[in-house]
């Protein structure tokens, strides 16, 4: 899909990966680097060996070299670049990688983040994007502290979700893991409670962008967004593209991995929601929030799953409408 669209990036940008962004993706001089950063990426298909374990889903294993977003030191840059770039939206995202700081700097780093993020005018949008994480104290200050109540959108997949809910001792906390496909009733518990504000006075957060292998669903606080079905539908379809290769779905070479019919929460009485071929976005509401399901068109052999998340997120971010309150 072509666009008109122009994106601002403030990360540390080297001499390769600058000879690398399209014309469209403009870089701030206080963003360039002399050396690149890097991540080494280990990508491996369902069912490939390492050892005594078998990868019950293709997946990937990452290690970082990355000093510059560990200490999120283009942040400043990022937000003194807003009265010039005049964004609609701001798109935040590394956060997990601050859990290699220690954790008195980590503190202190947070809190100069959401003090310089509460300076964002309200007109300009801002997303969270999510990453995996495994300290509670972090992630709780993200939620209860710094971050949360200054962003509009989150996005996230089903580990980041089950992580989140553990750490703040949210719906279906005591889960300890998926059991293959994510329920589709808890998943719409915690995105609903997530929605509520998560106990904080305040927040702006009004979407939520659920992904994971086999579905999506993206949460709404009424009001406040439209065109949600194409944009979940928009997100679902980008996976499978992505993952095979391919600008087009070749129906060959995906498959379903997702429910046809559900329960909406398990939490209290529910309806059951179905998709169709000719209805393939199942929509419900609950409590002022309203909820968009589609599945995943899976690929049957990806070829990459690097970025997957950030394509659905972004995708789609490019589908929604916003609605001036």
């Amino acid at each position: 899909m072509e666009t008109e669209l122009t994106v601002l990036l403030c990360g540390p940008v080297g001499p390769k990966l600058h000879e690398l962004l399209d014309d469209r993706i403009l870089v701030p001089p206080a963003s360039l680097q002399e050396q690149d950063e890097y991540h080494l990426i280990l990508e491996y298909k369902a069912g490939e060996q390492w050892g005594s374990g078998h990868a019950p889903a293709a997946s990937r294993f990452i290690f970082s070299h990355d000093l510059s977003n560990g200490a999120m030191t283009s942040l400043e840059v990022l937000l003194s670049s807003l009265e010039d770039f005049q964004p609609q939206l701001l798109v935040l995202s590394g956060l997990h990688m601050m859990e290699g700081l220690s954790q008195e700097k980590r503190a202190s780093r947070l809190n100069e983040a959401a003090v310089a993020l509460s300076d964002v005018p309200t007109d300009i949008l801002i997303h969270l994007e999510l990453a995996s994480m495994t300290d509670g104290d972090l992630m709780r200050g993200i939620i209860y502290q710094q971050v949360f109540p200054l962003i509009s959108s989150l996005g996230l997949n089903e580990q980041e979700l089950l992580f989140l809910t553990q750490s703040a001792n949210g719906p279906h906390s005591s889960l300890s893991a998926w059991s293959g496909v994510p329920d589709v009733g808890i998943v719409s518990d915690i995105l609903f409670w997530i929605l509520q504000g998560t106990g904080s006075e305040g927040s702006r957060l009004t979407r939520v962008h659920f992904h994971t292998l086999a579905y999506h669903i993206i949460a709404t606080i009424d009001g406040f967004w439209g065109n949600q079905v194409a944009a979940v539908a928009a997100g679902a379809r980008v996976a499978g593209a992505q993952a095979c290769a391919s600008p087009t779905i070749d129906p060959s070479r995906v498959m379903l991995k997702s429910p046809l019919e559900f329960s909406t929460s398990q939490m209290e009485t529910s309806s059951t929601a179905r998709i169709t071929a000719k209805e393939p976005v199942a929509v419900w509401s609950k409590g002022g929030v309203t909820f968009h399901f589609t599945p995943v068109l899976v690929c049957k052999d990806p070829t990459r799953t690097v970025g997957l998340g950030d394509a659905i997120s972004a995708e789609g971010l490019l589908f929604s409408e916003s609605k001036a309150q």
